[in-house]
C-alpha cells in the first residue's frame, strides 16, 4: 500500500481543517515546499495535495504554489481543488502532476466521461463522503447523491482511481472508517486510496490488510502521532 502524506493549501500555506470546516484551520507551515522536503526526506515517493481556495471557489487559486512544490521536491503528485474543466486537467498534465483529482465536477456524469477518455488513468475522482452521501464544493454541499452508488458508477466510466474520503473522520484523529473501506473494496474492483482518520500505525496496517492502493496522511503527521517513514513500512508488512 502507497502512503500519500497530505498538503492543504490556503494562501499558499500548509493548513489542515477540521471536519472540512474552514473556520477551523490551523497552519502548520507556512512554506510547503519545507513539508514536502521532509515528507521525501522520509522516504516518500508521492504527495496529495489540496487547494482548498479552489476547492472553494471551483476554480485553481494556488497552481504557482503547487507546482513550486512539484518542481522542488521531485515527488509524484496528484492533485484536487477547483479543477472543473478540461482546461484546467490539461494545464496540470502538461506541467508534469502525475495524477488529477476531481470531486464536484465528476458528479457530472458527461465531464467525468470524456475527462476519462482523453486522459485515462492521470484522471482520479475524490469522493467526499458526509451521511452516506457525495460532498461538494469544498464539501460545503450535499449533491443529494448517494456515496456507495456513485462510486459503482465512476467505475463504470472507466475510473482506475477512487480517493475516498469520510468527511467525519477527517483530522478529528479518531481512527480512520475501516468499514467504510472493506466495503468500498468488496463493491469496486479499481484503485481505492482511504483518506481521513488515519491516526496511528494501527490504522494504516489495518488498511493494508483491505489490500487498499493507498492511504493518505495528514494531520496525524503534522501532530508528531505518525512518522511517515514509519507509515511507509507499516504500509509493506
Amino acid at each position: 500500500m502507497i502512503i500519500f502524506p497530505a498538503i492543504d493549501i490556503f494562501q499558499g500555506k500548509a493548513v489542515r481543517l477540521l471536519h472540512g470546516d474552514y473556520d477551523n484551520m490551523t497552519v502548520y507551515d507556512n512554506d510547503p515546499v519545507n513539508t514536502a522536503m521532509k515528507f521525501k526526506a522520509e522516504g516518500a515517493e508521492w504527495i496529495h495535495v489540496v487547494d482548498l481556495e479552489g476547492a472553494k471557489s471551483g476554480r485553481p487559486v494556488n497552481i504557482e504554489t503547487v507546482m513550486t512544490i512539484r518542481e522542488a521536491c521531485g515527488l509524484k503528485c496528484e492533485i484536487g481543488g477547483g479543477i472543473r474543466d478540461l482546461s484546467t486537467i490539461e494545464l496540470y498534465v502538461n506541467k508534469g502532476i502525475d495524477r488529477v483529482i476531481l470531486g464536484t465536477s465528476a458528479t457530472k456524469q458527461d465531464f467525468l466521461r470524456e475527462a476519462v477518455k482523453k486522459f485515462g488513468d492521470k484522471i482520479a475522482v475524490g469522493v467526499d463522503i458526509k451521511n452516506g452521501r457525495v460532498a461538494v464544493k469544498g464539501w460545503l454541499e450535499d449533491s443529494g447523491l448517494d456515496a456507495l452508488d456513485f462510486c459503482k458508477k465512476i467505475q463504470g466510466e472507466g475510473v482506475t482511481t477512487l480517493i475516498s474520503t469520510d468527511i467525519s473522520r477527517d483530522g478529528a484523529m479518531k481512527g480512520t472508517n475501516t468499514e467504510l473501506y472493506r466495503t468500498l473494496s468488496q463493491m469496486v474492483k479499481i484503485n481505492i486510496i482511504a483518506s481521513g482518520g488515519v491516526s496511528s500505525l494501527d490504522d494504516v496496517k489495518e488498511l493494508s490488510g483491505l489490500g487498499l492502493h493507498g492511504a493518505i496522511i495528514g494531520r496525524a503527521y503534522y501532530t508528531g502521532a505518525v512518522k511517515i517513514s514509519e507509515a511507509i513500512e507499516a504500509a509493506k508488512r
